[in-house]
């Protein structure tokens, strides 16, 4: 397998999968176009056999293999010419690097590429050499410049000068980033989700996978409907899910991806665990996770098999609701694009991309569902499948809803989705365009006076002269229509426009009072029932009000976000950093033997397993003892369960801490 400079951007990453994930590719040979950019951490030996200009590019280079989930000890030859007469400057100059590489701890190649020699760049040492090398006096000077020049004071001086000059980050903002990425932690999806998913997916698409190890798998076949395809609008899920202003838990996002990774026919090993993706001994393996290619275009072609089943809707039961008012639940996706035209479509590229869940009631109330509410929901049983004709008399139901649902996400959910956006794009493309002026300045700087110096040696006859300023003026000017195009590039990419939300999907939830009543399994006593709710509630209030006051007497902001739904209810911050404690808050009269914990609920505690508090509270009257748990939850629920039923004194034994 080879990577050169004659390759498009897809074809490296082909040959860069094919070496990393076919077993028979066993050599990748390549040029400076592999220097950088690429992970090549299947390999572990690595050859230069020529030697670059910038030493830095050494270091770049064997930056591919010797990087985070390399198993093995690396190995790095450098072929010189020694009898040469630049052989002798690259070898002095290796021999150095060495003794300050053991002395600054590997930091010497951080600035490698500032070191001058002599004030002047290592190529023109080089050429020196070339010219003059077979005279001792020049041999000497130029093995002095090399010794200067790596001196370890002027080394420890560009470390410190470098260190100065890096951008700091705002302390504000960097909590902020601290809290959304603690957010979006707590809100991942669960490996299990996607490696179910995945698996049937590829089955049912003609792939062809068997495991290997534990929770680890090759990919015999991938199907060519699959290897051939584009996600949709090349965009790739990047980053962590942001969170929407205002929001307590993060909204998906999808955004744009610059490179996307080709999809192989087959895959010597894959996982859907970081912790796994390097075993002992075994294969390291392509970590299968929102983002990557395979799973992206799985995802869209199982999309489009079955998007009639979203639009066409279904009824699911609220378990925790003992309310007899249906709701509407829909799955609306609205996204965001930018004036450049996507090659592969024709249309305007698409950004950002965000998906929500909002829910209507009979009262005409819309309002955010939360993250993924259907996880908490079940389906409905056959018996309870024969009282749905009941449900047909409802008024409301028969109303325009997706329009309804359209109406609050345009004034809502869209315009606070742009404003993020365009934020966090105007911040980038302004430090992208200041960048790009600056650097292409320089350049075009450089050669215009090159061209300027090479006309006034035309003038006074220099051989080759007029050809010389010629081809700077040429380099000039390339560079100065490159200024433009980017220029012109970024402004496309500043001018953001969202697009109309579309409604995918629709749910009708049916809280499980209304199943008890159509049932006839609702108490006759109507006044009875309405007691017990209004019990139910006062304890929750009491419940929540004990945790909140418990964290503030233990120095912590806390913050309700029961309304939003997303696995726990107590959001409470540690002053001073961008850590977060996430509570749910289990109310219990007192002599109670039960307590029931969602699915969404075990999710995020094992997401966040440090930092996630059961907080029980026993309820006597008006008096309240809440007990926080640490890590009450050893493994996920079934794939197919939306709650789990826990017997309360076991969970108190579980190092309870009363508070």
């Amino acid at each position: 397998m080879n990577i050169h400079g004659g390759m498009g951007r897809e074809e490296r990453r082909k040959a860069q999968e094919a070496f990393t994930q076919d077993k028979r590719v066993q050599v990748l040979v390549a040029t400076d176009a592999a220097g950088e950019g690429i992970n090549l951490q299947r390999a572990h030996l690595m050859v230069n056999y020529d030697l670059p200009w910038n030493p830095n590019r050494l270091e770049q280079r064997f930056g591919r293999i010797h990087r985070i989930g390399q198993t093995e000890v690396c190995h790095l030859w450098n072929l010189v010419a020694v009898q040469t007469r630049e052989g002798e400057v690259f070898h002095t100059l290796l021999k150095k690097l060495e003794e300050e590489r053991e002395a600054l701890g590997g930091r010497v190649f951080d600035v490698l590429g500032d070191v001058l020699y002599d004030n002047r760049p290592l190529r023109e040492l080089i050429l020196e050499a070339i010219r003059y090398g077979d005279r001792p006096d020049v041999r000497e000077r130029l093995f002095r410049v090399v010794d200067q020049a790596l001196d370890r004071e002027h080394l420890q001086a560009l470390l410190e000068q470098r260190a100065l000059a890096r951008e700091v980050m705002d302390v504000v903002r960097v909590r902020q980033v601290r809290e959304d990425m603690e957010r979006a932690t707590a809100r991942r999806l669960q490996p299990h989700f996607i490696a179910a998913f995945f698996l049937e997916a590829l089955k049912r698409l003609g792939g062809d996978y068997f495991q290997r190890e534990p929770r680890r798998y090759e990919i015999k076949h991938v199907p060519p409907e699959i290897r051939k395809r584009i996600p949709r609008s090349d965009v790739g899920r990047t980053g962590a899910p942001s969170s929407s202003p205002g929001r307590g838990c993060p909204v998906p996002t999808i955004h744009e991806q610059v490179t996307r990774t080709p999809i192989l026919k087959r895959y010597e090993r894959v996982v859907f665990e970081k912790e796994l993706i390097n075993v002992a001994g075994k294969p390291p393996a392509t970590l299968i996770c929102p983002g990557h290619p395979l799973l992206d275009v799985t995802i869209d072609l199982i999309l489009e098999q079955h998007r009639d089943l979203l639009k066409q809707g279904t009824m699911l039961v609220d378990p925790n609701d003992s309310s007899e008012e249906v709701r509407l639940l829909f799955y609306l996706e609205h996204s965001i694009q930018n004036a450049t035209i996507d090659n592969s479509t024709g249309k305007r590229r698409v950004i950002s991309r965000q998906m929500q869940f909002v829910e209507l009631d009979g009262h005409e109330t819309m309002h955010a569902a939360g993250y993924a509410p259907f996880l908490d929901y079940r389906p409905l049983t056959e018996e309870e499948q024969t009282l749905v004709p009941q449900l047909s008399g409802i008024p409301w139901l028969k109303s325009d809803l997706e329009e309804q649902a359209r109406t609050y996400a345009i004034t809502e959910l869209v315009p606070r989705h742009f404003e993020e956006v365009k934020q966090r794009r105007e911040e980038q493309i302004t430090k992208t365009l200041t960048a790009v002026q600056a650097r292409l300045t320089s350049e075009i700087s450089y050669w215009d006076n090159r061209a300027a110096i090479f006309q006034s040696q035309e003038a006074m006859g220099k051989a080759n002269a007029r050809q010389n300023w010629q081809k700077a003026r040429e380099r000039a000017d390339e560079l100065y229509a490159r200024l433009e195009r980017r220029t012109r590039e970024l402004e496309q990419e500043r001018q953001l426009s969202p697009l109309p939300p579309i409604v995918v999907g629709g749910v009708l939830v049916i809280p499980s009072g209304l199943i008890a009543k159509l049932s006839g399994q609702a108490q006759n006593n109507e006044e009875t029932a309405e007691q017990f709710a209004r019990e139910t509630a006062r304890i929750e209030h009491l419940a929540m009000e004990a945790v909140m006051q418990a964290e503030r007497q233990l120095g912590y902001i806390p913050r309700d976000v029961s309304a939003l739904k997303c696995g726990y209810d107590i959001e409470s911050k540690m002053p001073g950093t961008g850590k977060l404690r996430f509570i749910e808050v289990k109310g219990r009269v007192k002599d109670s033997t039960t307590v029931i914990v969602t699915k969404n609920e075990v999710l995020t505690a094992l997401n966040k397993p440090d930092d996630f508090f059961l907080a029980i509270v026993l309820v006597d009257g008006e008096t309240t003892t809440p007990y926080y748990i640490s890590k009450p939850f050893q493994r996920e629920p079934d794939f197919d369960a939306t709650s789990v039923i826990y017997n309360l004194d076991k969970l108190l034994n579980k190092g309870a801490i009363s508070i």
